[in-house]
């Protein structure tokens, strides 16, 4: 694989996300030597991956190239490929570009989208986890449009301009007051010739209440938000099958829709040669309270993708799936290698909990900071700062800031194309 040989300890780690990039980070310098590995040769920043969907960002603006993440390190390598097998009994990782020992492995592959078993809505619905996914959404949106203005049937043109999201969480939220905005301030500008009020925008959430992982205050500001906007909002509504065209709910209603919008859940992202015993619900890697994966001695598991049960009382089935865990689990591993290397006894993981925040639209947003409870426009500037300084790279924190501002003083979404038409028959491949 062309990797330099080394008398350092080599760590591998799998992964180019939060959590990855920083173990890395906190590995840049050390006297070990560290080979990243991913499928793309860039970081994505996910929690604005709706923006890109939506029409509000690039895809270059939230995404980082990995090698310019390290292009000064001596002792951090970058390969991009994909991961196929670990063999833990020869601590040995093979991959699409060739096989490569290791004295650490730390799997840092975060999440994919979950559609719990639904066959036809995998096959019909649009995901959101990744750049390329995004842009096919924006797409789609896109073309529905076109589509409308095209046909004179009235019943058929609203169905292609109903947009369903499913999953009350923080993405379900940002893309149904995403959409419900372009209906408001973009889209009347873009197409004179539609009646723009056959749109409708449902976000569709199987509990009763939205954002389960913030507080009750939170989730009933967001649906009165939402509400405000426009957004039909449906509660206890979980679905049963969508076949394209109509989407069917548990208790036996229906609605008519050429576009479903799946935010409903995640699972981890396994890599094949892991145990299944040491895989837990949701297709996770079962940790100890050092990261390390049950069942071996020298493979770890940080992020969304490592379950760690019953070692925090909060969590008893394992932390959120949020960048700070992940973030927060890189830093401290980074720091047993290096202590573990110098046979020093490592430290147990504890998840320091700093809050939670979505933002619902325009100068409207939720935040949770321990006991404290912000709304409205004070909550949204706080989003907004979180999320610029979350980003990497100092451009894109500078393009994405201009971006907001120009949309804030302008009413308008910039990137209202469409680069590659969207085919169903092409999703899959």
């Amino acid at each position: 694989m062309n990797i330099p040989s080394s008398d350092k300890p080599r760590i591998v780690i799998v992964g180019g996300g939060f959590g990855g990039i920083q173990l890395a980070r906190a590995l840049n310098g050390e006297a070990v030597q560290v080979v990243l590995f991913d499928r793309n040769n860039f970081h994505t920043f996910q929690p604005l991956l709706y923006q890109v969907s939506t029409a509000g960002l690039e895809p270059d603006s939230i995404a980082f190239p990995l090698r310019k993440v390290f292009k000064r390190s001596k002792n951090v390598f970058f390969r991009w490929g994909e991961v196929l097998r670990v063999v833990p009994e020869k601590n040995l990782l093979e991959t699409s570009i060739g096989e490569l020992s290791y004295d650490y492995l730390v799997f840092a592959t975060g999440s994919t989208t979950n559609f719990f078993g639904m066959k036809s809505v995998a096959e019909n619905a649009m995901p959101m986890k990744t750049v390329s996914e995004a842009l096919n959404l924006r797409s789609v949106i896109l073309q529905a449009f076109e589509a409308a203005t095209l046909t004179p049937d009235q019943k058929q043109r609203q169905e292609l301009m109903t947009f369903v999201v499913v999953g009350g969480g923080p993405t379900g939220v940002e893309t149904a007051g995403a959409l419900a905005e372009l209906k408001k301030h973009v889209l009347p500008h873009d197409f004179p010739e539609l009646d723009l009020r056959l749109m409708r925008v449902f976000l569709l959430e199987a509990t009763p209440r939205l954002l389960n992982g913030m507080s009750d205050g939170s989730g009933i500001n967001a649906v009165e938000s939402l509400q405000e906007m426009g957004v039909n909002v449906l509660l206890g509504a979980a679905v049963k099958d969508y076949d394209g065209a109509t989407i069917h709910l548990q208790d036996g209603s229906a609605i008519a829709a050429k576009t479903l919008i799946w935010a409903a859940g995640v699972v981890g992202q396994g890599v094949e040669g892991v145990a299944k015993e040491s895989i837990v619900r949701g297709n996770r890697m079962k940790v100890d309270e050092y990261n390390r994966v049950d069942g071996y001695g020298n493979i770890y598991a940080i992020g969304d993708v490592a379950a760690m049960p019953n070692t925090d009382e909060r969590y008893p089935n394992g932390h959120p799936m949020v960048a700070p865990v992940a973030m927060q689990q890189g830093q401290l591993l980074a720091k047993n290698i290096l202590r573990m290397t110098k046979h020093q006894a490592p430290e147990a993981f504890r998840y320091f909990d700093k809050g939670s925040m979505a933002t619902v639209g325009r100068n409207r947003a939720v935040v949770d900071v321990a006991k404290l409870r912000f709304t409205g426009w004070i909550a949204w500037v706080m989003w907004l700062g979180l999320h610029l300084l979350m980003l990497v790279g100092f451009r894109n924190k500078l393009v994405v800031m201009i971006n907001w501002i120009w949309n804030y003083i302008s009413y308008d979404r910039g990137t209202r194309l469409i680069v590659r038409p969207f085919r169903r028959d092409e999703q899959k491949t």
